[in-house]
């Protein structure tokens, strides 16, 4: 007989000890961590989805006593928020989000208080094209660093990671399945270790090899469906 489950809603962590540091991700969590010896009062940091962009730039806030601003959502009314607190450090979370005018608006008010900018993107900034001339110069004058998608060992410990904050125990051989079979996205591993946690809740039983498998297929499916809405952002 299947069982209830409820799927309860969990924090999102943000520390330190909840960010783990690979070859993929070491060149960018060392310009986190070195900011004061920054070249430029601005870096862009870039990297594919789920590589863990907002998490340095939660990071990089708390080191650098800065507020962290939502590219998607800047509006006029709070720009004039962020420009009336003079904030000298400011990040913005997928700046290449951001209206663009908004977006310089607020480059501009950063550097004249004399302060740093984070800008966080899926891509270099050469790759965005921004309409304003003046945005493109002054991005294309910071330095850059990438986050790369993450490698099988980064992978591997973030799914512990999932499995221990949901009081699961997961074999090995059934860890090493999933990094060897999932997508290469930090959220996606996420997302795989709720639904196993789920299936296996379910089922009152074991997180295994054939579990595993029969939860990726139907990741696979859902991913491929038309009415899915996984990668929209």
């Amino acid at each position: 007989m299947k069982q209830l489950v409820f799927d309860l809603p969990r924090g999102q962590a943000f520390g330190r000890g909840d960010f783990f540091v690979s070859h993929s991700n070491a060149a960018a969590v060392r310009w986190i961590e070195r900011w004061l010896e920054w070249p430029s009062p601005v870096l862009v940091l870039y990297g594919p989805q789920g590589a863990g962009k907002t998490h340095l730039a939660h990071l990089w806030c708390k080191r650098a006593a800065a507020i962290l601003v939502e590219g998607a959502t800047l509006d006029e009314a709070g720009l004039a928020q962020i420009i009336q607190r003079r904030s000298p450090r400011i990040a913005v979370d997928a700046a290449d989000r951001a209206p663009e005018a908004l977006l310089l608006h607020l480059y501009n008010a950063a550097l004249e208080a004399g302060g740093s900018l984070l800008l966080t993107a899926r891509q270099a900034q050469g790759a965005w094209r921004p309409a304003l001339a003046d945005l493109g110069s002054r991005l294309r004058a910071a330095p850059a660093a990438e986050i790369e998608p993450p490698d099988d060992s980064l992978l591997g410990a973030v799914l512990v990671k999932h499995f221990a904050d949901r009081q699961v125990r997961v074999a090995r051989e059934v860890v090493a399945y999933l990094v060897s079979r999932m997508e290469r996205s930090l959220a996606a591993a996420g997302e795989i270790a709720a639904a196993l946690d789920r299936a296996a809740l379910s089922l009152s039983g074991a997180i295994t090899i054939p579990l595993a498998k029969r939860v990726l297929a139907a990741r696979v499916d859902h991913l491929a469906s038309p009415d899915s809405d996984a990668g929209v952002v």
